[in-house]
């Protein structure tokens, strides 16, 4: 192979500049808010609720009771994830309607209108601003995390698809350290700036209004849904390079001549198609394992954790920032790697490192008093298990569900993942308080039945889909359910042979 020969090939395997700013672009107003808005909820608790009892006692001259403020707090952190179950429901129907791209910048008015809400609650002397605020950042979440990773998935080029995918994981753990980091005093963790902190969710909103329109749509939203030959070859060239899009093109070419008639597919119809019956099962338990595998719970016990190992309560803050970078560092990382290993590898991987993390850290919680030792043993496990993660479930979920579905099925199949996303991160938030009471350190090991279920579930079931088409993973499904149903059918045959020469 020459030099001219090499340096082609290297070109293939790189991104096209443009193709990785407009991802950037759809990612820092996209899931980069939804991390944010997770975690910069925390910072001010104190202060939100302490602005709370003010109003209250202006207002009815009497301090609100304890339990009514706790019940107030815990609807304004909650009624984020109601917004992100009706932003899931809507965004696939919007994606169609409007486009990948349309729906991505039509989003950002519900980010600006609850930066605008969130910060006039405190000059107005409105708590109910924060609720309502609250609630369309949920919907902002919700529509973003249906429709970006449909953006990325379909202006990637087939090899570089999973990297690409990873976008949506890497700015959800970049948004959620950031949101963190903005958290901390030296920034915007004053009591003086927390209206301020929570308004900041309008500064990626204006990135994206200003950068992403300079990008096209999705190429294969222009050709197969829209019927434009000449827009998706003008965006393929910006994206991929004059060099390499005719490759894509043919791609696209194949999979509409397959769709031809067929019109975008609605959530209840996937539900009557058998042909899409696995490819539907596995997103439904992927989806809801991503919420139930025991990552809210690492979350929840990593301050009781920290306090155990005698951290200073000044230094606390900062080592939880910690956990936010290792989830970064561990996304970041599988994004490295998805291309090399495939999907399949990192995130059998990840659930396996996690069911051997929940093993540990029953036992350290266990034996804490054993020595001053185990706590620290804990605090790695904390590490451990957020980087297990990172590393497969939290990234690799959301680019199968690109994947194992056709473009008229694609965007019903993301409504359905959003919902039941959304449903297990509130059915996990409404329960887990009364599964840690019941079971105390014993609840890992819930979530290593869950954890070692999915790794079964995925070695039996799933494909790799490294390196093929969407027309070939829909195909290796079928052929898998002919096998199945092959062995089935022989299986039948041969006892209804059986059964003959025994009563013959």
């Amino acid at each position: 192979m020459n030099f001219t020969e090499e340096s082609e090939e290297t070109q293939k395997e790189l991104p096209n500049r443009s193709l990785l700013l407009a991802a950037g672009a759809a990612c820092i107003g996209g899931t980069f808010q939804y991390g944010y808005n997770i975690s910069v909820i925390n910072a001010p608790t104190m202060y939100v609720q302490k602005f709370i009892n003010q109003t209250w006692i202006e207002r009815y001259h009497t301090t609100i009771s304890e339990d009514f403020l706790t019940l107030l707090w815990s609807i304004i952190v909650s009624i984020f994830t109601l917004g992100g179950l009706i932003g899931a429901s809507i965004g696939g129907t919007l994606s169609v309607k409007l486009g990948r791209k349309g729906t991505l910048l039509a989003n950002n008015a519900f980010s600006l209108t609850a930066a605008l809400l969130m910060g006039l609650s405190w000059p107005t002397g409105l708590f109910e601003l924060l609720i309502v605020g609250r609630f369309f950042s949920g919907i902002n979440a919700g529509i973003a995390i249906c429709v970006q990773p449909l953006y990325l998935g379909e202006i990637a080029p087939t090899a570089l698809r999973g990297a690409m995918g990873m976008g949506t994981s890497i700015f959800i753990t970049g948004g959620i350290l950031t949101g963190q980091v903005m958290g901390l005093r030296e920034f915007l963790g004053r009591e003086e700036y927390w209206p301020i902190l929570l308004a900041t969710t309008c500064i990626p909103a204006i990135v994206q209004l200003i950068v992403l329109p300079f990008f096209p749509e999705s190429p294969r939203y222009l050709l197969i849904d829209k019927g434009d030959s000449e827009g998706c070859k003008k965006a393929l060239k910006q994206l991929h390079g004059v060099g390499v899009c005719d490759t894509e093109r043919e791609d696209i070419e194949k999979e509409k001549l397959n769709a031809a008639g067929v019109q975008a597919k609605k959530p209840w119809e996937l539900f009557t198609d058998h042909s899409v019956r696995w490819q539907l099962l596995t997103i439904f338990l992927l989806n809801t394992a991503q919420q139930l595998n025991g990552i809210n719970a690492i979350y929840f016990y990593a301050d009781y954790i920290f306090r155990q190992s005698g951290l200073p309560e000044d230094k606390i803050r900062y080592v939880t920032v910690g956990t936010g970078a290792c989830e970064c560092l561990s996304a970041l990382t599988c994004g490295m790697l998805i291309e090399c290993l495939g999907r399949k590898v990192l995130i059998m991987g990840g659930y396996s490192l996690m069911s051997i993390c929940c093993i540990l850290f029953t036992l350290s919680l266990t034996f804490q008093e054993v020595s001053p030792v185990v706590p620290y043993l804990s605090m790695a496990c904390v590490f451990a298990f957020i980087l297990s993660f990172g590393l497969g479930p939290g990234g690799v979920t959301n680019i199968l569900t690109t994947e194992l579905f056709t473009q008229a099925s694609r965007p019903a199949a993301y409504m359905i993942a959003g919902s039941v996303n959304w449903c297990s991160f509130f059915f996990i938030g409404l329960l887990f308080p009364f599964i840690v009471r019941g079971l105390q350190q014993y609840c890992f090991l819930v979530f290593l039945v869950v954890c070692v279920a999915v790794v079964t579930y995925i070695f039996l079931v799933v494909p790799e889909t490294k390196n093929k088409t969407f027309l070939e993973i829909q195909l290796e499904f079928q052929s898998s359910k002919n096998k199945k149903a092959n062995c089935v059918d022989g299986a039948g045959t041969t006892l209804l042979t059986t059964l003959k020469m025994i009563f013959k």
